[in-house]
């Protein structure tokens, strides 16, 4: 069996994060827009658009990855530890970064096919990236945050500082 790849995981310390503007309109046009995707694969278009002729929805240029790879995360005694699938991937196609309190996962895949035979010629290409950000929980040691990548499957672990660890207490609860 093989071991599993360590991925370094890259601390940065930014400046002051620029306000934000609350846009609810326009949030939850994008958001409804994301929906609409996500339900017909993009494949949403006016019926007028195009002519039946058109061959633009039979090209295959760009390979879609989800907006957000789906993560598993468990909370154990002495972290957190959080699991991404990444089929496809390797460990050199994958980021793992922690800014501000923020633990990014960024990653790419681009593949390329050619094939000839007697008869025809092939040439593929596809491509695609993902981005996904979530907030660290607070107790966590920052400075020992590691990342291993193994089969295609990411596995970030986030362990607690000894305070967060002992923190913790369990209340019993009592019938009224």
């Amino acid at each position: 069996m093989a071991e599993p790849t360590k991925v370094p995981v890259k601390t940065e310390r930014a400046s002051a994060p620029a306000p934000q503007t609350w846009r609810p309109f326009e949030t939850l046009h994008s958001e409804i827009d994301r929906l609409f995707d996500a339900l017909d694969g993009g494949f949403r278009r006016w019926p007028a658009s195009r002519s039946l002729f058109d061959v633009a929805p039979f090209r295959r240029s760009k390979f879609t990855w989800p907006a957000m790879p789906a993560v598993d995360l468990v909370e154990t005694d002495k972290g957190y530890e959080i699991t991404a699938e990444l089929p496809g991937l390797d460990e050199k196609d994958v980021e793992v970064k922690f800014a501000d309190g923020v633990l990014t996962i960024k990653g790419e895949k681009q593949e390329e096919k050619e094939e000839k035979k007697k008869d025809y010629y092939l040439h593929e290409r596809s491509f695609g990236s993902f981005h996904r950000a979530l907030q660290v929980p607070a107790g966590v040691d920052t400075d020992k945050i590691e990342a291993t990548f193994k089969k295609g499957v990411l596995t970030v672990t986030l362990p607690k500082t000894a305070d967060a660890q002992k923190a913790e207490r369990k209340i019993t609860v009592k019938a009224a």
